[in-house]
């Protein structure tokens, strides 16, 4: 049986700025839904990955901003430095650290994302 990994809740405060930061650098807004008052769930999801976000309203009890280590994997991280800093992000420099080279940014809240671009296998 496979067991797959297919949404990860994602807290924030301001679900409007959340949206728009995320999709400014690229993930795809795939739903955004209200179906009571109490819940509004926004899916966005990274290109070519398997894998999406949520956030919203009624979502998540976790603390906005408390999300640490999420991780996107790319081909090539100097390139996802320069989409993020020309999308207004504040991203570190490309790092080698020998099990693959990143960039690190955060959303608005404070949830921290690592962009790893694998070494050569």
């Amino acid at each position: 049986m496979d067991w797959k990994l297919e949404l990860v809740a994602i807290p924030v405060t301001d679900i409007d700025r959340a949206k728009e930061f995320y999709t400014r650098i690229g993930f795809v807004a795939d739903h955004d839904a209200s179906p009571t008052a109490d819940i509004r769930f926004v899916q966005l999801t990274p290109p070519g990955s398997g894998c999406s976000i949520c956030i919203g309203k009624g979502i998540t009890e976790a603390a906005p901003g408390s999300v640490e280590g999420m991780q996107m994997v790319v081909a090539d991280a100097d390139d996802a430095y320069k989409q993020l800093t020309a999308a207004g992000v504040e991203a570190t420099p490309v790092q080698d650290m020998g099990w693959g080279r990143f960039t690190f940014f955060a959303d608005p809240d404070g949830n921290k994302w690592a962009v790893q671009q694998l070494p050569p296998r």
